[in-house]
């Protein structure tokens, strides 16, 4: 059984860090942890970035039920930001980008593109056939952004993983 349940992730620009509110049910608590993010840029790429944090030691086991592609979306978020767009627009470009288009000619696409395509059909299929009452399975990336003044009161370059 897993004892960290994702519940929400999401991402804050200042400092850059993408914020887990999970479940323990070891101690049946809800905490929020804090991944700082380091060394990424706006030409990083964010789906290596997403891959390295879920498989970074320190954060794996609390990462477990979230996707690596909800991962991904955050950092395209942080990316976007980095590159002066508004949330608004990286959102959108995101939701472009994530979008099968049924006229596209599949035979046409390269490799990668390929299974691009074919990890957005899994992902929509797992989508439709888990029960939306499962608790392991979180569902949308919600983006919360505390305002600056708070986060200046914290030490946010500490992991913590104190109680919510």
């Amino acid at each position: 059984a897993m004892s960290f349940i994702a519940q929400k992730c999401g991402i804050s620009f200042q400092p850059p860090s993408i914020i887990l509110i999970y479940r323990d049910s070891s101690q049946d608590k809800t905490r929020q942890r804090i991944m700082p993010v380091r060394n990424f840029s706006r030409f990083s790429d964010c789906s290596r970035a997403a891959e390295q944090l879920k498989n970074n030691p320190r954060h794996k086991a609390y990462l477990e039920s979230v996707s690596q592609r909800q991962l991904q979306k955050l950092y395209t978020l942080l990316r976007g930001h980095l590159e002066g767009q508004s949330l608004a627009e990286s959102l959108e470009k995101f939701q472009q980008e994530e979008t099968i288009d049924p006229e596209e000619d599949m035979n046409k696409l390269d490799d990668k593109e390929l299974a691009k395509r074919k990890s957005i059909m899994d992902e929509l299929f797992e989508k439709n056939r888990k029960k939306k009452d499962d608790p392991d399975f979180v569902y949308n990336v919600e983006v919360e952004f505390p305002l600056d003044e708070q986060l200046e009161s914290c030490t946010w370059d500490m992991e913590s993983d104190e109680e919510v």
